[in-house]
This record gives C-alpha cells, sequence and structure tokens, in this order.
C-alpha cells in the first residue's frame, strides 16, 4: 500500500471509532433530567432482571438526593398481580435518601414475589446507577 492510502484508512478507523463511541453515549437514556430531577429508567441497565412474566423496568425519579417517586413502566407481568405490587411497594422509597432507600429491605407481596423482588431489585439497580452517575 502507498502511504497515503495508509493515512486515509488511518484516518478513516479512528473516524469510525469515534462515532462508534459518540453513538453510544447519545442512546444512554438511562438517567436524563426532568422538571429539575433524575430521572433513572431502568429499561435497559435492569433488562436481565425478570418479574414472574418477563423484565419489571421502573422510573426513579430523584430530587436533591431524595427519591420523590417511583413508575412502574410497562411489563408482561399479570395487570392483576402487578397492581398489587405497584400499590404495596412503589411508594415505600419515596422521600428518602437515595442511600438510605438503596439500603432499605422491603417485604414481598404475597402472592407476587417474583414480580415484587424484580422490582426491588431494578430499584437497588437504579438508585447505584444514579449513585456512580451524578
Amino acid at each position: 500500500m502507498k502511504r497515503n492510502q495508509i493515512k486515509a484508512l488511518s484516518i478513516c478507523s479512528i473516524i469510525a471509532i469515534s462515532l462508534t463511541l459518540l453513538s453510544a453515549g447519545i442512546n444512554d437514556n438511562t438517567m436524563t433530567k426532568e422538571d429539575g430531577m433524575f430521572v433513572i429508567n431502568t429499561t435497559s441497565i435492569g433488562k436481565d432482571i425478570e418479574g414472574y412474566n418477563g423484565p419489571t423496568p421502573l422510573k426513579i425519579y430523584i430530587k436533591k438526593n431524595t427519591v420523590v417517586k417511583i413508575e412502574a413502566l410497562k411489563s408482561a407481568e399479570s395487570p392483576k398481580y402487578y397492581a398489587k405490587v405497584k400499590k404495596a411497594l412503589l411508594e415505600k422509597w419515596n422521600g428518602l435518601k437515595v442511600k438510605e432507600a438503596s439500603q432499605l429491605k422491603v417485604d414481598a407481596v404475597t402472592g407476587a414475589t417474583y414480580s415484587s423482588e424484580a422490582v426491588v431489585k431494578n430499584v437497588r439497580l437504579g438508585l447505584d446507577y444514579y449513585q456512580s452517575h451524578k
């Protein structure tokens, strides 16, 4: 190969690598800001945490290092049982400082153990993500 061809190939490689790295960061919607709050979306980071019928993604809203609310996103869980989980669990972390919330011991909802455990794991995962990326 000629010197110019090698140089052009090197430049193209550098550009391709740079674009790949940049695109990885652009599409990461795990932590965003909304109305002065950090919002942690566990859809991608918690994709392997499954309830009874599949993943149980959440949005965790944090303001001034305090959990404001937790919202369940669309899942394949049974609506009847998942409603019990959402009612019994999602407000448990509200008002707690992130460090305290991440260590909170929460009991599973009777009859919806897998879904409950998945929600608790997603909350901890999201709070840990916030603490390491804020």
